[in-house]
């Protein structure tokens, strides 16, 4: 049976949402509410065109100073309905409500009906998620108070990597620190990785039909963007992550500085005065590309990819120094991965940067050539599509595939509330 399904993910001062028609996977809407709380938050709302692609029909629109998450819901819900820009008659159409959850610690391995006892244990998780689970869990508490007797679906960033081995997700520190305060690896970007996974899957098994099968396909799935992290993937189960606690480990990303030696925090903290808060704040949000084009004579600084990359090709050394830094931990990271998993079948590109940054995919490729990696550079020029850049002899695929959250949080949701 069609259904019609909300997909909301609430942040802190915002609120994404996508309406879909399932299990078709027909986008009908999608848009956000940002600066919520502030004296200027605004509403952006997206429609189909004639040619299926999505346009701005409300671009921007000011609210009512402080307008907070309920107020967002209400407009959401005015909206969806209403004779001018709405999709569903009211919202009796709307079968399911899916959320996106960042920190699920070790009590969910997959995503789950919300009830009393899934709430309560998603506050248990603020300490492990203290920017987003308590943004998370307003958006699911306002979803309930307003749109009353609604399913709601909780869908967990850090379920998929609950299958990494305890060799793994453990930290040499004291074993007290995990007992005590579950100090483990988590990994993020889970819904993407999983996405990813499964098309990469599909994609190889129908272009090569015989060569690969999906229960003993390795890949290493690159999730580039603002925040990005990478997954070493063994038969659709994650081996290996390389975000942590917290976002802030593995590659160098927009803004947090990725794995630095720990001894540098205290080190910067007695010399600059910082307390723990504004250690914190420098490593995740002045780091980074942002901290590396900081105090640049010629540029202001940017975290923004796109950016960098214009500020290379006319040759800025800061802009330059930033992308062969990616890059290099790129390669590091997606080697280590294929040495852990004993090999690898494919590598995977995706998010803002990995699906649109052909020139590092170049430079990856050619670093791991000795695994016998060719790169077809007329597919690797595409930007934003699903496409295998390597050759058709290459040992080693390279793909490009688009992440869809959203999609496979309504997925998701139809699963748990349709089956």
């Amino acid at each position: 049976m069609s259904v019609k399904e909300l997909i909301v993910n609430a942040g802190s001062s915002s609120l994404k949402y996508t309406v879909f028609q399932m299990p078709e996977a027909e986008v009908l809407c999608n848009g956000i509410f940002e600066q919520l709380g502030t004296p200027l938050p605004t509403f952006t709302h997206k429609l189909p065109n004639e040619n299926g692609k999505l346009e701005k029909v409300i671009d921007k629109k000011a609210l009512e100073a402080g307008a907070d998450h309920s107020a967002a819901i209400t407009t959401l819900i005015e909206t969806l309905t209403g004779s001018e820009f709405g999709v569903i008659a009211s919202m009796d159409e709307i079968a399911a409500v899916g959320h996106r959850v960042l920190h699920g610690g070790e009590k969910f391995s997959g995503s789950v009906l919300v009830t009393e006892a899934v709430k309560d244990a998603i506050r248990e998780c603020i300490p492990l998620g203290p920017l987003h689970n308590p943004a998370n869990l307003m958006g699911i508490e306002v979803c309930e108070k307003i749109m009353t007797g609604i399913p709601q679906v909780a869908v967990f960033d850090t379920a998929f990597h609950q299958t990494i081995p305890e060799e793994a997700y453990m930290y040499a520190l004291p074993y007290k620190y995990y007992k005590k305060y579950g100090i483990r690896r988590y990994g993020f970007h889970g819904t993407s990785h999983r996405y990813i996974a499964g098309r990469t899957a599909a994609f190889l098994c129908k272009k090569y039909p015989g060569k690969y099968n999906a229960e003993t396909l390795r890949i290493v799935t690159c999730h580039l963007g603002n925040g990005s992290s990478l997954a070493a993937i063994k038969g659709g189960k994650c081996f290996d992550t390389t975000m942590g606690l917290t976002p802030l480990e593995g590659i160098m990303m927009g803004t947090r500085s990725g794995s630095i030696d720990p001894a540098i925090i205290p080190f910067i903290m007695k010399r600059e005065g910082l307390s723990p808060d504004e250690i914190d704040t420098l490593l995740n949000k002045k780091s980074g590309m942002l901290g590396l084009t900081t105090e640049d004579p010629n540029n202001e600084p940017t975290s923004d990819n796109r950016t960098i990359e214009n500020r290379a090709k006319a040759g800025d050394h800061r802009a330059q120094l930033v992308e062969s830094m990616f890059c290099h931990q790129l390669t590091k990271l997606i080697g280590g991965f294929i040495a852990a998993m004993g090999g690898a079948d494919a590598v995977v590109f995706t998010g803002g940067i990995g699906e649109n940054n052909p020139q590092y995919r170049t430079r990856v490729a050619e670093k791991l050539a000795f695994l016998g990696t060719k790169i077809d550079e007329a597919p690797n020029a595409l930007r934003g599509k699903e496409v295998e850049i390597s050759t058709e002899d290459s040992a080693l695929k390279l793909l490009v595939i688009p992440t869809d959250e959203e999609l496979m949080i309504a997925q998701d949701t139809f699963e748990l509330t349709q089956n």
